[in-house]
């Protein structure tokens, strides 16, 4: 027979907060609201606590788990994995984080053709001790903006740049990446294609202009709406502008309370 080391005593006497694997590639099924599902591949990180008398985990019970929940893994089949990770692992708490490419048909504003758009998203649950479930949905979504003061100041133009929106939600109950996805393109100065012919360019462009906006007023227009949904229970939101005139980052945050 042979040993199983993991199960062997440790006498150091101090516990592991999160044990686990991290950064693994594998094929999962997200929820869609347009096409009611959608193949992707995720990176997954999955931790238990470890008390102190244990000297390891079984790493291999990780994937095994995953395997059990194929090809589906939602924010409605979270609780489940992580139910599921405690019984497998004898553990207290769990925890998992599931970040994915998720991808739109978008089509150009004007001429109307047809493209994919990527957004990265994130489902991210705990389970504590008492059983208690905390869930976190993510999007970060790509935005483009103009600087308000540039074109208050300038003869002509204004500088605009590409930027990132991340916001981050726990909710009563279930919301669609797409909410957040809209939410945010609507609250930029304009929203980003990947398919653009002129008389696109033409539209985007002079929408920017006719929207400029700082970080500042993306982050609390965002915030203003979710705070405004009763759905929503915590939220944080942050942007990011990658500065075409500054070889720094312009960027802003806010948490709810």
């Amino acid at each position: 027979m042979m040993k199983d080391i993991q199960n062997q005593r440790d006498y150091r006497n101090i516990p592991i907060d999160k044990v686990g694997i991290k950064n693994l590639r594998y094929p999962i099924t997200v929820l869609d609201r347009l096409n009611e599902f959608q193949h992707t591949v995720a990176n997954i990180n999955m931790y238990v606590d470890l008390p102190h008398k244990n000297k390891g985990t079984h790493m291999s019970r990780f994937v095994e788990i995953l395997h059990l929940f194929r090809p589906e893994i939602s924010l409605k089949r979270i609780s489940d994995v992580l139910d599921e990770m405690k019984k497998h692992l004898n553990a207290a708490s769990a925890h998992i984080e599931v970040t994915f490419p998720y991808f739109i048909k978008k089509n150009a504003p004007v001429s109307d053709s047809p493209g994919l758009m990527d957004y990265t998203c994130k489902i991210a649950g705990s389970s504590d001790p008492d059983g208690k479930l905390d869930l976190v949905s993510e999007v970060i979504v790509p935005i483009s903006s103009v600087c308000p003061c540039s074109k208050e100041i300038s003869e002509f133009g204004a500088h605009n740049q590409r930027g990132e929106v991340k916001v981050r939600t726990r909710f009563k109950k279930f919301i669609w990446m797409e909410d957040m996805i809209d939410l945010v393109e609507q609250s930029a100065s304009c929203d980003v294609y990947s398919v653009l012919k002129r008389v696109d360019e033409k539209s985007v462009t002079e929408k920017g202009f006719s929207n400029p906006k700082f970080v500042e007023d993306i982050v609390r227009d965002i915030s203003k709406k979710l705070y405004e949904d009763d759905n929503i229970t915590w939220f944080s939101v942050s942007a990011e502008n990658f500065e075409s005139i500054h070889n720094h980052s312009a960027f802003a945050h806010i948490e709810s309370k």
